[in-house]
């Protein structure tokens, strides 16, 4: 199935959110944020379950991919996903 700017699979919605969240977490490192911190950064104040599952989802994920920690209910950048924003960003 071909993708459309104007229907998203599901696979790139998911992708754009790991992108905002890892996003998020580079942007605010070393400040550590709770889960319900990072949904109001990402999908804002009033996000709906579906906004709120999305983040979830890509914390999950990009857990499992080795690019975030949470730990004590506090969720932050790996140091390979921090070493490779500071390689972005040169």
């Amino acid at each position: 199935m071909k993708e459309t700017s104007q229907n998203p699979t599901t696979r790139a919605a998911d992708d754009a959110t790991e992108a905002a969240v890892l996003t998020v977490l580079l942007e605010l490192h070393p400040t550590q944020l709770t889960l319900a911190e990072l949904v109001r950064e990402v999908a804002g104040e009033d996000a709906e379950f579906a906004e709120r599952d999305a983040v979830e989802r890509a914390v999950r994920d990009l857990g499992g991919a080795g690019l975030l920690h949470r730990v004590e209910g506090r969720t932050f950048p790996t140091r390979a996903a921090l070493r490779f924003s500071e390689l972005l960003d040169r």
